[in-house]
């Protein structure tokens, strides 16, 4: 079986993000994910950032059980802190796994980290970095988002949201309505952010059960 490799930044990127194109690759990919924080500086409500870093972590496990991820496998980065003085730290640590899994794929967060978080755009560049310095890696997919779901978001997530992609700049479009109730389960199984998840799918409702990627081949 062919493995694959998604690079995110914190948990809930899974499940928020590609969710349902796993699902469907777990069939015939080996996944694994490399999440590079805990999410600690997620919402937390009454836990601290110590407490809220765990429980974020159990919540990506059963996540990534859902959707068929075969292992997780945690960085240890601070969230919030993955930035150019972590760079080099950040790829050492992610290539020293994936020297170890040697996958066929990577997935992760287009160039402008989807919804402009600058963690995502660190783990993009990490992701890219490895894969254009690594022979036996031969796609690096890219997750984005089309221009009429980025315009959902506008102005209601982050200060700045990048744009979001015409037809003719996505490479890959994959239809999830199959595993659409999967992904949304994954996406719930993240109840210390699920005001996000409500948001996020209430955003969306009007708009098809899709998945865009950029994608790069050797």
């Amino acid at each position: 079986m062919k493995k694959l490799v998604c690079v995110f930044a914190h948990p809930d990127d899974e499940s928020f993000g590609p969710g349902g194109t796993i699902a469907l690759w777990s069939k015939k990919y080996e996944i694994t994910v490399i999440c590079a924080t805990a999410g600690e500086a997620g919402q937390h409500g009454p836990y601290s950032k110590r407490e809220i870093g765990n429980i974020r972590k159990k919540e990506l496990q059963r996540s990534a059980k859902i959707l068929g991820v075969k292992k997780v496998i945690f960085l240890g980065f601070k969230d919030g802190a993955l930035c150019n003085a972590n760079y080099h730290k950040l790829v050492e640590k992610a290539k020293e796994y994936i020297d170890k899994i040697k996958p066929d794929t990577l997935l992760t967060f287009e160039p402008r980290g989807v919804s402009g978080h600058i963690d995502h755009v660190t783990m993009s560049m990490v992701t890219s970095f490895i894969f254009e310095r690594t022979n036996y890696i031969k796609s690096l997919y890219y997750y984005c988002l089309s221009e009429a779901k980025r315009d959902k978001f506008a102005g209601k997530y982050f200060i700045y949201v990048p744009p979001g992609y015409n037809n003719s700049e996505i490479d890959l479009t994959v239809d999830i309505k199959p595993v659409w109730k999967i992904k949304t389960k994954a996406m719930y199984t993240h109840n210390s952010q699920k005001h996000d998840a409500d948001r996020v799918l209430s955003l969306t409702a009007d708009l098809p059960k899709e998945e865009h990627f950029l994608v790069l081949k050797k």
